[in-house]
């Protein structure tokens, strides 16, 4: 880098900008119609984007159009970099320095462009603390306003919401991550929480922003109020803390106080579904086991028309609601909708033409305005008649709870049909955002703009007549203005008033006093025009601002009807029902189905390869006081995975008021839902298979209470034999407990010796999966029915895995020497210890053998 003494006056003030950023941002620097990076800036972002690396006085810089910017900008973001723009704060003039400002900083938790966001998906930065009280946490969507807080003791309790809000970015004290990573291994909750850390960007900030007091005073002056109290908040809350260190940091970035947050609301975990990281992944939620949207149940149950109404689906599952009453208003408003077809289809065609009113809000209060966006507010505002229409046909539900919501705002509507062109350009430098005959001002300025350019063609055909030179043109160029071009061949002709500027090869170019008269009025009604333009743009916004409560409230309606249409409509196309929910303690379910599974079945690339399979359903009963644990087995394959995560998929979706696949549903209110299903290595943690799979056993057994719902598949798979079924068996008989009553259990198992428990544990009841065998092939037939698999066909699934023959009559031979316990025969390896018979006092004191 040169010696400050050595820089040029327009790198000293990049420098200047520079220092103030902080460590690793990308600074795009404004240089008339280019940003422009300069040293390990324009080299990353030349790696990153693709851009030609060039050199200005010995030291790398790359330059970007600065109207091409917002297809470069997504592009650094997702390589995890953060980005600063540095703009020109004033015409550039010969000679003179042009001053420049920071306007604002990218981050992935900050960014607001709408190219830069995914539409159907929140977008949240989190903030975290914890100390000796517990964990505190604070969550911010800045392209909505949406914001929230939290504490809890118990790191496992907010662990489960952080995980599914899948954060952007992640604002930690500094030191925090380095001592959870560093945390030993008995220090549950810091691995957590480090697991939780891993592959997010992280952004450490001075522990002083994460402070309760100050936090506190700077989430008051950013909401406009002179307390939290109307939001339920105490002022020592201890989410405060992150909650400051949410506003100081998107304060930072936006170069200003975010002008979109106007509520803070508490999450208070004991009001939600928990449902923890690992069920989170296990039961494909958000995401599938291939890492898309594709094949997750959030994907399988949007059917919304609107981005609004998927982000809203998406905050649903990720914290379903404790709350009864407000679940059964969904589910009966799911039942009005679908009982009107007809309106239905009607209102989904209406709101497929509502915009996306709270990022729109988000966009115009931080200051990122364009006309479209406007039109956006208009367009919506044009729909609200017809939804208040079709509202009072429904049911008294939807009349009820709706169209007082949503603010028909006729003013505000006539205002910007009046104001707004019918096609709305990109940038209100473009021109033409304001419809012609809405400002007298504007219509006289663009009126002299027209007939000067009519005035130009009448002066040039005049000319020709009065001079006698038929090749007179008269032309315009930047650098001369509006002049007379006569060839050399006719200057002859030149009358005697006409002012010579320039001589060039072929001709002489003039002027008149006219004509430059002329030329100052049409250069300034243009400048004029879209001067007016812009003060009228900036009026518009200030009229939609001012109604900006009303407009999100009204949003916030649209997209929850947007959610519920949508549900009846997954209702209609796969035959949905009603689930019925109470306080009890029992889940019961006639025909229930995987609703992920299924809708596979039935798509086109399925089908071809499944042959046009339909789902087999099945029937579960669960009770925290009677048949509490189902105890599992069967074949691989045939279905006790899908069975039991169907199991939890129809619990959750009852839940969040959503309709299920079953022809008959009953659920006691479930408080968390857990699985331990699959698992894999987790080499770069130094964890094993088994202990992965121990790892969520153990939160699953410190966590669960009576009320929650668990599934388990395969305990002790990891380890030798007898270690598994040992912990097996200790698993189920801690679930079991010795109480009346505990958790709703399904436990799958290859562990035949299992099936004993149900002599000696009452709650405890044998299932497995039926086959059908023919000619020593097996048939998959996907029903789970009562009492215990005779055998587990694991030689049989071998063979339809492919397995060469030769391994699978070796297979057989040895299997019936081990059965038989006949290990007198060589088996060509190192010979197999017999089983033992093995007897466990099971804690009634009865004899159990494994055998």
């Amino acid at each position: 880098m040169c010696a400050a003494k050595k820089l040029t006056p327009m790198m000293q003030q990049y420098f200047e900008v520079k220092r103030g950023l902080p460590k690793g941002t990308l600074l795009l620097f404004r240089l008339g119609d280019f940003y422009e990076l300069f040293y390990e800036d324009a080299e990353d972002a030349a790696r990153i984007c693709g851009l030609t690396l060039t050199k200005r006085q010995d030291y790398p810089m790359a330059g970007i159009p600065h109207h091409a910017a917002d297809n470069y900008v997504p592009k650094l973001l997702a390589a995890g970099r953060k980005v600063a723009i540095c703009d020109q704060a004033e015409p550039a003039k010969a000679g003179k320095l042009v001053r420049r400002e920071l306007t604002r900083i990218l981050s992935p938790g900050t960014t607001l462009a709408a190219n830069q966001l995914d539409e159907s998906r929140n977008h949240y930065l989190c903030a975290l603390h914890r100390d000796k009280h517990g964990l505190h946490a604070a969550w911010l969507d800045l392209s909505t306003g949406e914001f929230q807080l939290a504490t809890d003791t118990t790191v496992d309790n907010l662990l489960p919401v952080l995980t599914a809000l899948e954060p952007a970015e992640l604002l930690l004290v500094e030191g925090d991550a380095d001592q959870w990573r560093e945390a030993p291994h008995e220090d549950v909750a810091a691995a957590a929480l480090r697991d939780f850390c891993a592959d997010r960007l992280v952004t450490e900030l001075p522990g002083y922003h994460f402070e309760v007091a100050s936090g506190g005073r700077t989430v008051i002056d950013t909401l406009g109020v002179l307390n939290l109290e109307g939001f339920g908040i105490h002022e020592k809350h201890r989410g405060l803390g992150p909650a400051g260190a949410l506003v100081y940091y998107a304060t930072e970035n936006l170069c200003a106080k975010p002008e979109n947050l106007r509520n803070l609301r508490e999450y208070r975990s004991a009001q939600t579904l928990l449902i923890d990281p690992a069920t989170l992944r296990n039961l494909e939620i958000f995401s599938s086991s291939r890492g898309t949207r594709q094949g997750s149940l959030v994907a399988a149950i949007n059917r919304c028309s609107t981005a609004a109404g998927a982000r809203l689906l998406e905050r649903w599952l990720s914290a379903p609601t404790l709350d009864l009453a407000e679940i059964r208003r969904r589910s009966t408003a799911i039942g009005h909708l679908l009982a009107e077809p007809l309106l239905l289809g009607e209102l989904r065609e209406v709101l497929r033409s509502v915009r996306d009113i709270p990022r729109i809000l988000g966009r115009l209060q931080n200051r990122l305005r364009n006309p479209r966006e406007l039109g956006g507010v208009r367009d919506t505002l044009a729909q609200i008649p017809e939804v208040h229409r079709l509202l009072n046909s429904f049911g008294e539900s939807l009349t009820r709870d709706y169209p007082g919501r949503i603010a028909e705002l006729p003013e505000l509507r006539d205002l910007l049909t009046r104001a707004l062109a019918e096609e709305m350009p990109a940038d209100v430098a473009d021109g033409g955002t304001i419809r012609e005959g809405f400002d007298s001002k504007l219509d006289h300025i663009r009126s002299l703009t027209r007939d000067n350019k009519t005035w130009l063609s009448e002066l040039e055909a005049s000319e020709q007549a009065r001079t006698g030179i038929k090749s007179l043109k008269v032309k315009y160029t930047n650098n001369f203005g509006y002049y007379i071009d006569v060839t050399k061949a006719n200057l002859h002709l030149v009358p005697d008033d006409y002012i010579r500027r320039q001589t060039t090869v072929n001709s002489e170019r003039y002027v008149t006093d006219e004509l430059k008269q002329k030329e100052k009025e049409i250069l300034h009604a243009e400048e004029d025009a879209l001067a007016r333009e812009k003060e009228l743009f900036v009026e518009l916004i200030t009229a939609v601002l001012d109604q900006s409560v009303a407009l999100f409230d009204g949003a916030a309606a649209l997209a929850e009807l947007d959610v519920l249409a949508g549900w009846a409509v997954l209702a209609r196309e796969w035959d949905y029902h009603q689930p019925e929910l109470d306080e009890s303690d029992v889940l019961e379910i006639e025909e229930g189905r995987h609703p992920v599974v299924e809708q596979m079945l039935k798509s086109a690339d399925t089908a071809v390869l499944r042959g046009n399979q339909s789902f087999v359903p099945n029937d579960t009963q669960l009770s925290s006081s009677e048949d509490q644990l189902a105890l599992i087995t069967g074949p691989n394959m045939a279905g006790k995975s899908t069975y039991i995560r169907q199991v939890a998929l129809i619990t959750l979706l009852a839940e969040i008021g959503c309709w299920v696949p079953a022809a008959k549903c009953r659920v006691g209110l479930v408080d968390r839902i857990f699985s331990r299903v699959g698992a894999s290595d987790d080499l770069t943690r130094g964890n094993s298979t088994f202990m992965v799979e121990m790892n969520e056993t153990a939160n699953i057994l410190n966590n669960a209470t009576d009320r929650s719902l668990i599934i388990l598949d395969e305990i002790g798979r990891g380890t030798s034999t007898y270690d598994g079924l040992s912990i097996a068996w200790a698993v189920v008989e801690h679930l079991h407990g010795h109480a009346e009553q505990g958790p709703r259990t399904l436990f799958a198992t290859h562990y035949q010796e299992l099936t004993q428990l149900e002599k000696h544990l009452p709650r405890l009841k044998n299932f497995s999966v039926a086959v059908k065998e023919w000619n020593d092939d097996i048939i998959f037939v996907h029903r789970i029915q009562p009492g215990a698999a005779d055998r587990s066909y694991g030689i049989q699934v071998a063979r339809l895995a492919g397995l060469p023959p030769a391994v699978i009559d070796r297979a057989k031979s040895i299997l019936g020497k081990l059965e038989s316990d006949d290990t007198s025969v060589e088996l060509n390896a190192p010979k197999a210890k017999p089983r033992k018979k093995i007897s466990v006092k099971p804690e009634d004191d009865s004899q159990l053998s494994l055998l």
